[in-house]
């Protein structure tokens, strides 16, 4: 199979959120995704509940309708949207590359760097933003993120495992858990130098050391 290098279809498939797009009356939605935005640009100490409903136009009364225990639980369903949302991008990712390890970390690497270079380098990964300030701290969360980094260790498992795999099933997934680790480092580096090639690199690197063979 040829190296897989098709950013447009990378783009298209990191940018189609029509069914999590919020409607206009959809209070819970818009909180949820202003609440996102504001954790990864200003972080979760820094963003009160004010500015939450003020950027969401979510009545205060529907708000803790929708979030009795405040905050705190707002994360949470911040947490599980986001995981629900990039889960689903990264299963597609797996089917498209039909087997080539080489193809998934590709475009999954592409598709997280186009995702930041469209938002101007402002958006990062929600679940790393969280876990850097309430892990271990706040155990609830702190056990929601280990889930989502977890489900993501073991879709990227599958994505770099070749169909003719003699590895372990415990030393892929160390590999896919090295790639993981690398991925939101690079997210890091990005956005502070504002360009993709943390992410190039990582790719590269992963190719020269054989952790993604090729078919």
């Amino acid at each position: 199979m040829p190296y897989y290098n098709d950013r447009h279809i990378t783009a298209r498939c990191f940018t189609d959120k029509e069914s999590s797009v919020p409607r206009k009356s959809d209070a819970r939605a818009k909180a949820i995704a202003t609440a996102e935005r504001l954790f990864c640009t200003s972080g979760y100490a820094a963003t009160g509940l004010a500015r939450i409903l003020e950027e969401s136009g979510a009545p205060k009364g529907s708000f803790y309708f929708h979030f009795p225990r405040g905050k705190a639980e707002l994360a949470e369903e911040v947490i599980e949207a986001y995981r629900a949302r990039t889960t689903a991008l990264f299963r597609v990712l797996v089917e498209r590359a039909k087997g080539d390890p080489r193809a998934f970390v590709t475009s999954l690497a592409q598709g997280i760097a186009g995702e930041m270079e469209r938002s101007g380098w402002s958006m990062g990964c929600v679940a790393m933003a969280l876990a850097q300030e309430v892990a271990p701290a706040d155990a609830a969360l702190t056990d929601a993120l280990e889930r989502v980094f977890a489900e993501w260790a073991r879709i990227m498992a599958e994505g770099i495992r070749r169909p003719d795999e003699v590895s372990t099933a415990a030393e892929v997934q160390t590999r896919a858990l090295a790639l993981l680790a690398a991925l939101e480092g690079a997210r890091v580096i990005a956005r502070t130098m504002r360009s993709r090639e943390p992410f190039e690199a990582v790719v590269h690197q992963f190719r020269c050391s054989g952790l993604i063979p090729r078919v």
